[in-house]
């Protein structure tokens, strides 16, 4: 069950592009802007708050050298911002920003865009912008992901199994119990390693830096890796402490927990499930407080259910005794009542991901939720079955007196019972409780694969963007397809044989109504270029809106129109007219995105 669990989050979260929940929204200088003089500063604003490095900006002159920065910060103390200083000797030419900065939700996010000064490089130098992720570190953060996720839920779900359904003879589940403990111990001490190296995007082999490893103790992910260890002791000296043996039978029992000690479970298993809820997509975002308690109850049902699978799986192991019905129908209402949770803290939790009903299929983390839906579906079909053998099993007739029960003795006089003749053999019997529990333990069976690979798919949804992120992504870096949202948009145009020049158009703010515009034009060596004549037209294809003209105005060095009224958000092509001399003209169009 675990192996094919793991072959799915490999498949489905195979080494690719990291996975940011961070989108950049704008950057300043704007990418691909031509300045007259160099900036001070370079400054990014993302969706989120995010995390800086101390190589979180790595600026290239037109050479590919390194530029020499000031240390990085926080614009105006705002978290979701990222500003560095430059110096103030830029020469003129292409400069090619790389950054790589860490998301509210733990995971690293990074990219890169050029702006010019006086006039954009002729030619540009093969510039190295810096490793987006390591195959090898990031596989290897998946699994140690996937392992902390299994281990917990087998932890929680089988100690609350022991503390709600009360197994007459609990033994079994110390084995998986100790198992989950240690499995939780070395895949956070796992991460714990391998957090700066994923961060950084470079192989395994600079895990033990300890430069490195001194950054990620002291930073938010690491301190919540370490509060998980932290809590590891506690977890193990209550399930000692609880668990007792008996002389007379040697046999451990879970025993019977006083109110006290129910309440420092539930402590010990709400902080367990904050050190996830504080590090992923509960921590960022709208309504952060009720977030986070959605996903602790989340995850705590899920632990609740799934390990709860894995314990009744264990407890109907063929050649062991199998557990009276009694505890299988207090799991059974115990896993509904999970189940009931999980529903209601899911669809919360999906409405503040996808954002819009469009993200449901046209959004990877849309894709991955549906996919998990429909093997919740699954899961809860093969629940339900589950139900009726435990109807059915409860309703058969013993066949056995009940555990712990003596059968009734019958008066016999002094001298003994006579002797009577043995009765013929007769063949035994059907044994119509055993064959429920085979049963009841297939239908086990078949929930716990199913609820692997959920668990799976669960790993991979928390390590992708969200609906709502992706949408913000789209808005700042364009669509698949290519198209740009409206703010800064450059047309080359030939002037002459082979000379070109460009013209650079910005719309403030590229949405649906009033909009301002501004137009500069380049010439073929890069410097302002004055031309007779700058008109921009503006059509909506598919709503046959348009040709919307723009009344630009010239005011020396660049062209403006103070109100532009685009009336629909949509891919509207925007065709600049270029008049060259008194008799010649050009005209180039491109597609734009008009946000709502």
């Amino acid at each position: 069950m675990l192996l094919g669990a793991l072959l799915v989050l490999l498949l489905l979260g195979g080494a690719g592009p990291a996975s940011a929940h961070a989108a950049l929204t704008s950057t300043d200088p704007g990418d691909g802007t031509v300045l007259r003089r160099a900036p001070a500063r370079v400054t990014l604003t993302f969706s989120e708050s995010v995390g800086l490095r101390d190589d979180s900006f790595r600026v290239l002159d037109p050479d590919g050298h390194r530029v020499r920065t000031g240390e990085s910060g926080h614009a105006d103390g705002r978290s979701e911002t990222a500003r560095v200083t430059l110096p103030g000797e830029l020469g003129e030419g292409t400069y090619t920003v790389a950054w790589r900065v860490v998301s509210a939700d733990s995971h690293p996010v990074s990219g890169a865009f050029t702006f010019s000064v006086g006039k954009p490089s002729q030619a540009t130098a093969p510039v190295d912008t810096g490793p987006a992720e390591d195959p090898l570190t990031a596989a290897l953060h998946k699994i140690a992901r996937y392992l902390s996720y299994l281990a917990a839920a087998l932890l929680v779900g089988t100690a609350a199994f022991a503390a709600l359904c009360r197994p007459p003879d609990p033994a079994p589940l110390r084995r998986p119990l100790v198992a989950a403990w240690w499995t939780l111990l070395a895949s956070t001490v796992a991460l714990l390693v391998l957090r700066a190296p994923y961060e950084a995007g470079t192989g395994p082999s600079t895990a033990l830096d300890p430069t490195a490893l001194g950054d990620t103790l002291v930073s938010r992910p690491g301190v919540l890796l370490l509060v998980r260890l932290a809590l590891l002791p506690p977890i193990a000296l209550y399930l000692a402490r609880t668990a007792h043996t008996t002389r007379a039978t040697r046999t451990a029992r879970l025993g019977r927990r006083t109110p006290l000690a129910a309440a420092v479970g539930v402590a010990l298993a709400v902080g367990l499930a904050l050190t996830w809820a504080a590090a992923e997509h509960a921590s960022a975002g709208a309504q952060v407080p009720v977030a986070m308690t959605s996903a602790v109850l989340h995850l705590l049902a899920t632990a609740v259910w799934l390990g709860g699978l894995a314990a009744l799986l264990t407890l109907l192991r063929a050649g062991r005794p199998a557990p009276p019905a009694a505890v299988v129908a207090r799991f059974s209402r115990t896993a509904f009542a999970a189940v009931t949770v999980l529903v209601v803290t899911g669809v919360y939790q999906s409405w503040r991901g996808l954002g819009s009903w469009q993200a449901l299929t046209g959004s990877t983390y849309g894709r991955l939720l549906l996919a998990k839906v429909v093997l919740v579906a699954v899961l809860l079909g093969a629940a339900a079955v589950s139900r009726r053998w435990t109807s059915a099993l409860l309703s058969a007739p013993a066949a056995v007196p009940a555990p712990g029960r003596v059968p009734e003795r019958v008066p016999q006089p002094a001298g003994g019972p006579p002797p009577e003749e043995p009765p013929p053999a007769r063949p035994p019997a059907p044994d119509g409780a055993s064959a429920l529990r085979r049963g009841l333990r297939r239908s086990v069976l078949a929930e716990a694969v199913v609820a692997a690979v959920v668990l799976a798919v669960t790993t991979v949804l928390t390590a992708t963007p969200p609906g709502r992120t992706a949408e913000e992504t789209v808005r700042a870096a364009g669509a698949a397809d290519g198209v740009r949202p409206a703010s800064v948009t450059t047309i080359p145009f030939e002037v002459g044989g082979t000379a070109r020049g460009t013209v650079q158009i910005t719309l403030d703010p590229g949405r649906t109504g009033d909009n301002a515009v501004q137009a500069v034009v380049f010439g073929p060596d890069g410097s302002l270029a004055a031309v007779p004549e700058l008109r921009l037209a503006f059509t909506l294809p598919d709503k046959d809106v348009g040709p919307l003209q723009a009344e630009l105005v010239d005011r020396g060095g660049y062209w403006s129109a103070n109100t532009l009224t685009l009336p629909l958000p949509g891919v509207w092509t925007m065709k600049a007219t270029v008049r060259v001399s008194e008799v010649d003209q050009v005209s180039e169009e491109r597609r734009i995105r008009i946000l709502p």
